[in-house]
């Protein structure tokens, strides 16, 4: 006798699947960063149909890990009580959607998911709670402030407001950490000064933590009193030996940009990886496009400029651009063609991140220029045209319409023969939001990076002047020159004409400004700010 999985009956017969049950998945969101997401957490959002968030904490959580398809539901509308809220959760889980329920900071530690959770179970509703990073945790972390010492071998956890009451004999080798809202910190630290607390005991007072909003004080239990109105929401109150020493471990609001909110002139995927750069050192970067990129007006140039590819009618092609080579890349998609077609042909790009383009296209450049990433050091690397080594003079130059001669002639000095062919214009993009534009008038971007001439005029066109006090940082001297012209005051240009440079160049500029401000007494902060106080 055979089994329905026997390998006599020719084929696997289907097991007969168990019943699924309505499920509600609690997810810990960290202390705020997208970044620290766990990773069970992030896959469990990214195929979410049903997600429950609270919106004044997790709204970066969601855009950067909820599909857009997925219902969204504020988790006030559930109930003001964690009984309420699990009831209506439990409502919600069906056999075939699960709900996600995002929770802050661990999802555990002083929040509502036990509660809510243990209401889902019993209304017979399976559930999963996945840990994230605790807010006391990432506190210690950003701001470099130990929880834990060779002396100090307990860590008490504390939910902050009137009933607060700690021992002051436990104070020698415990660190007490206090989360809650400003007035609750206020009433906390007026009973521990009623339970006999010396008033100059150090605390640390933290805020925004893990994001550039992060603020974090040194100071007294004294004067903490005073301070813990002017925080921020979801207060940290720090007490213990590490706060004496937490100088040494300072590492993320001493990052050179921290805090920097920098606009980015740049179409969306060119700009992300310049925000991802900036991001490493501590700043915001908000990318805003400039123009918008087209097919030519007349297609038959570029036509025939693919077939002479294939044909072999080139002897190289040179890339000026990402847009270029995503232009290329689009007219071979249009005519079935793949990079094999480039098979036999020299490929030139004039920088980094256009040789990064055409890798990803499966590309692999053969010349890119050691020095000036521009046109003109593309030029500048091309080989000379020898009779007797290369089989043709013919290059291709697939650019934008509004491109600049310098390459063109550089290559017919060195004896080369151009055929200069529209792939794609360039045209103004829309006005940003208004919030943008209000944004760049009143000054609240502390630098600009305009990476061309056009993206000065595009801006400037679409969204107004930057204010006086705003830091403008040009790609090279052209740049440089078109800034001038629209009125602008030019503090960095990069000494190289590359995206690197840029950056650190405005990082040099940023590590003086705030060694000027030490240097004169004062407290260093960003453009933004000082313009903020001036007005004041």
């Amino acid at each position: 006798m055979t089994t329905p999985d026997s390998p006599t009956t020719g084929r696997v017969q289907p097991r007969r699947l168990l019943p699924v049950s309505p499920r509600v998945v609690f997810i810990g969101s960290g202390p705020g960063e997208a970044g620290l997401m766990t990773m069970r957490g992030a896959d469990i959002l990214a195929n979410a149909e049903l997600v429950v968030y609270d919106t004044h904490v997790h709204q970066e959580i969601v855009t950067a890990y909820v599909p857009q398809a997925a219902e969204l539901i504020d988790a006030a509308q559930l109930g003001a009580t964690a009984s309420t809220r699990g009831r209506k959760l439990a409502e919600l889980a069906r056999p075939d959607k699960t709900v996600v329920r995002l929770s802050s900071d661990d999802g555990i530690i002083f929040t509502p998911t036990t509660a809510e959770a243990a209401v889902c179970r019993k209304a017979d509703v399976d559930v999963e709670i996945v840990p994230g990073v605790g807010l006391s945790a990432a506190t210690s972390a950003f701001t470099g402030t130990a929880l834990t010492t060779n002396r100090v071998r307990s860590v008490r956890f504390i939910e902050a407001g009137p009933q607060t009451h700690v021992d002051v004999s436990l104070h020698r080798n415990t660190t007490h950490v206090l989360t809650g809202a400003p007035s609750d910190h206020e009433q906390a630290i007026r009973a521990l000064l009623d339970d006999g607390w010396d008033e100059d005991t150090k605390v640390l007072l933290g805020w925004g933590i893990s994001t550039t909003d992060q603020a974090s004080v040194e100071t007294t239990l004294r004067q903490a009193l005073a301070m813990a109105q002017s925080g921020g929401d979801r207060m940290v109150v720090i007490m213990g030996q590490g706060v004496e020493s937490r100088g040494e471990l300072s590492w993320f609001e001493s990052k050179p940009l921290f805090g920097w909110q920098v606009l980015i002139p740049r179409t969306k995927e060119q700009g992300t990886s310049t925000a991802e750069a900036l991001g490493e050192l501590g700043a915001v970067g908000t990318v805003v496009p400039t123009i918008a990129v087209q097919p030519p007006r007349t297609p038959t140039q570029m036509e025939k400029a693919i077939r002479g590819l294939v044909d072999g009618s080139y002897e190289w092609v040179g890339f000026t651009s990402v847009n270029a080579v995503r232009a290329v890349r689009m007219w071979f998609e249009d005519f079935g063609l793949d990079s094999r077609s480039l098979s036999g042909v020299k490929v030139a790009a004039v920088g980094g991140r256009t040789a990064a383009s055409l890798l990803d296209w499966g590309i692999t450049p053969d010349l890119v220029p050691d020095g000036e990433h521009s046109a003109r050091g593309l030029a500048a690397a091309w080989p000379d045209y020898v009779d007797d080594i290369d089989p043709m003079n013919t290059v291709l130059l697939p650019r934008a319409d509004i491109a600049t001669e310098v390459l063109v002639a550089g290559l017919l000095e060195k004896g080369w023969d151009p055929d200069d062919v529209t792939a794609y214009r360039t045209v103004r993009a829309s006005p940003p939001p208004a919030p943008i534009r209000e944004a760049i008038k009143a000054g609240d971007f502390d630098a600009f990076l305009f990476t061309s001439s056009s993206t000065v005029r595009n801006l400037v066109g679409i969204a107004g002047k930057p204010a006086p006090t705003s830091v403008i940082c040009c790609i090279g001297p052209a740049t440089a020159n078109t800034a001038a012209e629209h009125g602008l005051r030019v503090d960095v240009l990069a000494e190289e004409a590359n995206l690197t440079s840029l950056i650190d160049g405005l990082v040099e500029f940023a590590l003086a400004q705030r060694k000027d401000d030490v240097a004169a007494g004062i407290t260093p902060t960003r453009p933004s700010q000082k313009r903020r106080r001036k007005k004041a």
